[in-house]
């Protein structure tokens, strides 16, 4: 029996074990939560990250290992590494906790990214700003996520808010980009280099947080695809990736703009569970353990709307044709991810109101004013 090892037991770890569980795999994940929602489907091991003893637990049995979010201590998963293959390569894990190497890895592939300055002391923000212009946004470089650890910087007298607000860290300062839309590209490598990709997806946020997505993106040229496609390939290549990759992109002007990498399977990807012909989650699987990748081939338009800081009424939501709902089994909390649902149309002009009618009936929160939501 093959047991997969999971580096966090969060939603996207319960949504790779819900996926693997009809392909005979088994799952274990390692997390310093009593309950994190993957414990009640695989076996849990209770542990920090960096518990040697637990780790040398976790290890045993298993054929290969994943991670389900970056902030995995990137040293821990080299570790591991040595003793059971890690899929995506630690590599990725590292540069994509740190803002900072992420765009310097970017800028190195020549991937386009919006102007970027670190800055390590506030006496360095007025110069990134001159270098970057106003408005700007200050993002610290690490254990930032969802619009936590990032500021707005509306002139140089609002900085010291900023700087104050995201932590007083070690930051990148980020020129605004104006944008026509966020998209993202969701890719597939499996362990032979075969590669697949979904079709671009279109996003919407709000205080950071992804709201609701649509998939396949609108009016999309094939040029758009194919150029979001180049841009990932660059990035797999350059990593040997395994697994899914996803970028967030900016569309500028009929181009692409990097804003983000996430080496995991991806919000903006849980459409394709019921939307497209394999999900990101059955083909992460199948890339790390060196299976065939399956189709990513979509089966009509998908409306994904995320459940965020309150449970809703389940039973107005399952009365909706071909609309499934996900709950995470995770507490209610202001600003948190609690469950998303999917809803498939047959035809993109039924979209728009299905999505402004799934956002009434899940009431999602906004986020506080404070830094402390997850």
């Amino acid at each position: 029996m093959t047991v997969v090892g999971l580096l966090g037991g969060g939603q996207l770890a319960r949504m790779l074990a819900l996926a693997g569980t009809p392909l005979g795999l088994r799952f274990r994940c390692l997390d310093p939560a009593p309950s994190p929602p993957a414990s009640a489907i695989a076996e849990h091991v209770r542990a920090a990250y960096d518990d040697h003893a637990a780790l040398t637990r976790f290890i045993d049995g298993l054929e290969v290992i994943t991670y389900e979010f970056e902030n995995v201590p990137a040293a821990v998963a080299a570790a591991v590494d040595r003793r059971v293959p890690v899929y995506p390569t630690p590599e990725a894990l590292r540069v994509s906790q740190d803002r900072l190497a992420e765009k310097e890895f970017l800028r190195w592939l020549g991937v386009p990214t919006a102007p970027f300055v670190p800055v390590d002391a506030p006496e360095a923000l007025p110069a990134a700003l001159a270098a970057v212009g106003l408005p700007a946004i200050i993002k610290r470089r690490r254990l930032g996520y969802d619009g936590v650890g990032q500021a707005v910087i509306a002139d140089v007298l609002d900085a010291h808010r900023a700087w104050i607000e995201v932590g007083g860290e070690p930051a990148v300062v980020e020129g605004r980009v104006s944008f026509a839309r966020e998209l993202s590209i969701i890719a597939v490598r499996g362990t032979s280099g075969e590669t697949r990709f979904y079709p671009l997806v279109e996003n919407h946020h709000t205080d950071g947080v992804l709201r609701w997505s649509i998939a396949p993106a609108l009016d999309v040229a094939s040029e758009l695809q194919h150029q979001a496609e180049e841009l990932a390939s660059r990035v797999l290549r350059a990593w040997s990736y395994v697994g899914v990759l996803v970028l967030e992109l900016f569309e500028v002007d009929g181009k692409l703009v990097v804003n983000e990498i996430a080496p995991r399977v991806h919000n903006s990807g849980h459409w394709t569970i019921e939307g497209a012909a394999t999900s990101q989650f059955e083909n992460h699987l199948r890339a790390i353990l060196g299976l065939p990748i399956g189709s990513t081939a979509v089966t009509g338009y998908s409306a994904l709307v995320n459940v965020i800081g309150t449970l809703p009424d389940v039973t107005p939501i399952l009365r909706l044709p071909d609309t499934h709902l996900h709950l995470y089994d995770k507490a209610p909390r202001p600003g948190r991810k609690l469950g998303h649902v999917t809803a498939r149309v047959a035809e993109p002009q039924l979209l728009e109101a299905r999505v402004a009618l799934l956002q009434q009936l899940v009431r999602q929160e906004r986020r506080p004013s404070c830094n402390a939501c997850s």
